[in-house]
C-alpha cells in the first residue's frame, strides 16, 4: 500500500474584513509573528461510505506535532467500509460532524483524540473494540507519563474516557456497533481539591520550604492588602470583580460595557473569551447556569465607574490608535484582552505583593468563601458563581475563614455550657 502523504501548514482564524472569510494561510501576520495561528495537517483517508475524504485538523504547536498526528490518523486508516471502520476513522468523522460544540469543548475532544485515543486504540476495528481494550487504555493512561512528560491526573483520565464514551454512544446510535464497550469501565476516583485558607501556619511553611496547597484562598486581610497594593493597576477593576463577585477569567475577558448596568447595579455574564486551536474565540459562557446576572454593591459600582474614566483617558491619549472594541478590560490601545494575559499579569502582581501565592482562579474560590463567611445564603452564592448545582457549591466551598470557624466553635460550646448550666439549676432546685 502506498504511503499516505500528510500535508502540514500554519493557519489562523483571522477574518478578512472585506470578504468575511477566514484568511487561513494568507494572513499577513503569519510570516512575522511566530505565535500567531497554529499548525494544521491534512490527509486523505477512506470514509465510512468507502470514498476517500480529506480530513484537516489544527491546533498543533509546531509542524512536527501536526505531521505526527496526521501520520497517526493515516495509520489508523484500514481498507474497507462498514464493519471495517477503525476507531480512528470513527473518531475523526464523529468530531468533524459536531458543529455545535463550544470551542473549548472541541479543543478538549481533539486533544484527547490526538494524544491518547488514536495512538492507543486508533487501529482497532470499531466492531472489534472491547471493554478489555478500554480498560487497558485507562490502565496505561494512569501508569505512564503523558506526551508532555507529566503523569496524568485521575481527573484527566476520567475526561479522556468521557470523550471515548461519548463518541462510541454516537456509533451505537448510528448502528455501527450494538453496545458501547466504554460503559462500565474501571475508572479512577479523582478527588476534587478543596480550597484552604492561607493561615499563618501555612504561610510560614510556604516561606520556609516553598510548600503550598493545591488550591488556596486569602484571608480578608490578605485580600485587602493585595487590592490596596494594586489600586493603581490598569486592571484593578478586573481583580476586584474576580475577588468579590467570582467572575471567571474568560468572563472577565469577555465582559462588555453593554453588559454592565451601573444604574441597576448589576452586570450580565453573556459571553466569554477562551483559547481554542491556538487562537482566542468568543463563545457562550461555560454552561447555561453561567449565563447570569450578578448584583453589584455600591463600592463595586464606584470601582467600575473609575475604571471607565481611566479607559476614556487612555482613549483620549491614544487618539486614532485607540480601538473602540466595547470591552470593559482592554489593552492600552483598546483591543480585547487575551485570557492568558490576565493570568500572567495577575501572577506578576501577586509575586510583587509579598502575599502567599494564589492563582487567578483562586480569587473566584475566595469570593465564594468570603460570601459564605458573610453568612450569605448558599443558594445566592450558587447563583453568583453560575453553578448548575447547589451540591457543587456546597461540596467545593467547605473551607471557611479561621475566625468564622472559631466563632462556630465558641457558639457550639456556648450551647453545651448553657444546657449544662440549666441542668445544674434543675438538680440544685
Amino acid at each position: 500500500m502506498a504511503k499516505t502523504r500528510v500535508h502540514v501548514s500554519r493557519r489562523c482564524g483571522c477574518v478578512d474584513a472585506e470578504t468575511g472569510r477566514q484568511r487561513g494561510m494568507t494572513c499577513p501576520r503569519l510570516p512575522v509573528d511566530d505565535d500567531h495561528g497554529s499548525w494544521h495537517f491534512a490527509v486523505q483517508v477512506r470514509g465510512l461510505d468507502g470514498q476517500r475524504q480529506r480530513i484537516r485538523q489544527g491546533g498543533y504547536a509546531d509542524p512536527e506535532e501536526a505531521q505526527a498526528a496526521g501520520r497517526a490518523l493515516a495509520a489508523a486508516d484500514h481498507d474497507g467500509v462498514g464493519v471495517r471502520c477503525t476507531l480512528g476513522q470513527w473518531l475523526a468523522r464523529w468530531l468533524s460532524a459536531k458543529d455545535a460544540l463550544r470551542p473549548s469543548t472541541r479543543q478538549g475532544y481533539a486533544t484527547h483524540i490526538r494524544l491518547y485515543l488514536i495512538p492507543q486504540l486508533g487501529r482497532i476495528l470499531l466492531h472489534q473494540l472491547t471493554s478489555r481494550h478500554v480498560n487497558g487504555l485507562l490502565a496505561t493512561l494512569a501508569s505512564r507519563p503523558s506526551p508532555t512528560g507529566r503523569r496524568l491526573s485521575p481527573a484527566t483520565v476520567v475526561r479522556i474516557h468521557a470523550t471515548l464514551r461519548t463518541a462510541l454512544n454516537a456509533a451505537v446510535r448510528a448502528r455501527l456497533i450494538p453496545v458501547n464497550p466504554a460503559n462500565g469501565a474501571e475508572l479512577p476516583h479523582p478527588r476534587r481539591p478543596h480550597p484552604v485558607v492561607w493561615t499563618a501556619g501555612r504561610t510560614a511553611r510556604w516561606q520556609q520550604s516553598g510548600e503550598r496547597p493545591a488550591v488556596a484562598v486569602w484571608t480578608e486581610q490578605q485580600l485587602a492588602a493585595f487590592l490596596a497594593g494594586v489600586a493603581q493597576d490598569r486592571l484593578y477593576a478586573a481583580w476586584w470583580l474576580a475577588a468579590l463577585r467570582g467572575l471567571r477569567r474568560g468572563e472577565l475577558a469577555g465582559l462588555r460595557w453593554t453588559d454592565v448596568d451601573v444604574q441597576a447595579a448589576e452586570l450580565t455574564v453573556a459571553q466569554q473569551r477562551v483559547h481554542a486551536d491556538g487562537q482566542v474565540v468568543v463563545g457562550p459562557p461555560k454552561s447555561a447556569a453561567s449565563c447570569r446576572s450578578v448584583a453589584l454593591d455600591a463600592e463595586t459600582v464606584r470601582v467600575l465607574r473609575r475604571h471607565r474614566e481611566r479607559q476614556e483617558q487612555l482613549s483620549a491619549t491614544a487618539g486614532t490608535r485607540w480601538r473602540e472594541s466595547g470591552y470593559v478590560f482592554t489593552t492600552a490601545d483598546g483591543a480585547p484582552l487575551r485570557p492568558d494575559y490576565l493570568t500572567g499579569r495577575f501572577r506578576r502582581l501577586v509575586a510583587a505583593s509579598g502575599q502567599p501565592p494564589i492563582r487567578l482562579h483562586d480569587l473566584r474560590h475566595g469570593a465564594a468563601t468570603l460570601a459564605l463567611a458573610a453568612r450569605t445564603d448558599l443558594k445566592v452564592v450558587q447563583a453568583m458563581l453560575g453553578h448548575a448545582s447547589i451540591v457543587l457549591t456546597a461540596d467545593t466551598y467547605v473551607s471557611v475563614l479561621p475566625e468564622v470557624a472559631h466563632q462556630a466553635a465558641r457558639e457550639t460550646a456556648r450551647l453545651v455550657l448553657s444546657a449544662a448550666s440549666a441542668l445544674g439549676r434543675q438538680l440544685g432546685g
